[in-house]
């Protein structure tokens, strides 16, 4: 943040000048957007199957998503500050699956640690992991989507090593307790995971640290000038989604009780799919946190309603690829700007 009264004159005037509130004004306004699909899909699947709006369904359909959302909640905010990072969902796999190799005994795993220190390995990983991100892409200048493409498959190797591509059972309670636990009769997953998209809702939309990064998505050479310390701000992107990555991990694995060797492969194209439907610019400095909570919902409903009416689980990828080519082609006509 600026440090003189004059960056901050500097940075007041870029941040409530007219552009950028109406571009702030418009995004809240695109939240909704997806509202009336949610509603038309809880429609269509009460039809296609009585037991979709069942309270059991509705929950399940919630707590699975919450794990994935944590993701996407992430992936949001690396895209606001106009940066990408692929390894998220690696980091998904590999925290937690650390923290079982260093806590757990018995086959490929270590047993070094007490199980209560799970937790802090698990949120150890995800920083760390961040933090060489943004070493790379920030301090080294380097692409952040080859980096962190080249992160992504670092990672997985690594989780296979340490796992020696088993799974990993027996885990310690401190491991379970987020996936499995009740909290006033619902998952403690779900109550952590709107805990977080409200906070990220208040902190992109209602502070000068949101607005940050709005700036630097939009014209980061803008956002320098006005004062604003565009490196720092996104080292603390990188490093926070990646430690959001390792407790969605987490969330996962305490609900399965293990930790698969490929756990979390293949969940960044839904992760992005989510983002873009929810109105997320890929070019940056556009999109809302509540934007990105109704994208992934939908796409949780509608993955729910094709498994009630019985069709194939393969055919969900395809959709969801869909999804984001019909989202660029909408985004590409309702924006008027090409997309790089």
């Amino acid at each position: 943040m600026p440090d003189s009264p004059t960056a901050l004159r500097v940075e007041s005037r870029t941040e409530s000048g007219a552009v950028p509130s109406r571009r702030i004004a418009l995004a809240r306004l695109r939240d909704f957007a997806l509202v009336p699909g949610i509603i038309a899909i809880a429609v269509v699947g009460q039809l296609v199957n009585p037991v979709f709006l069942q309270y059991d369904n509705v929950i399940n359909i919630v707590q699975t998503m919450s794990e994935i959302a944590l993701l996407v909640l992430a992936q949001t905010m690396v895209l606001v500050v106009g940066k990408m990072d692929l390894s998220l969902e690696s980091t998904f796999g590999l925290a937690p699956g650390v923290a079982a190799w260093l806590t757990i005994t018995g086959g490929h795993s270590l047993g070094l640690l007490p199980g209560w220190a799970a937790l802090p390995v698990v949120l150890l990983v995800g920083v760390l992991v961040g933090a060489l991100n943004a070493l790379l892409i920030v301090r080294f200048g380097l692409s952040g989507f080859v980096v962190t493409l080249g992160m992504l498959i670092v990672l997985r190797g690594l989780l296979t090593g340490v796992s020696g591509g088993q799974t990993f059972f027996g885990l310690p309670d401190s491991m379970l307790y987020l996936g499995t636990t009740l909290w006033a009769g619902i998952p403690a997953s779900i109550w952590l995971c709107l805990l977080l998209f409200a906070g990220g809702i208040v902190l992109l939309g209602h502070t000068r640290f949101g607005r940050s990064l709005y700036a630097i998505g939009g014209n980061v050479d803008a956002a320098k000038a006005a004062g604003i310390r565009t490196d720092r701000i996104i080292w603390i992107v990188l490093i926070t989604a990646s430690a959001l990555a390792a407790l969605g991990g987490l969330l996962l694995s305490g609900r399965l009780a293990s930790v698969a060797a490929a756990q979390g492969d293949g969940y960044i194209f839904t992760v992005f799919a989510a983002a873009v439907i929810g109105g997320v610019s890929l070019n940056g400095g556009r999109g809302t946190i509540f934007g990105a909570f109704t994208g992934i919902l939908l796409l949780y409903m509608i993955q729910n309603v094709l498994t009630l009416a019985g069709v194939p689980a393969q055919w969900i990828g395809a959709l969801n690829g869909a999804i984001i080519l019909v989202a660029l082609v909408m985004s590409r006509i309702t924006s008027g700007k090409r997309q790089n």
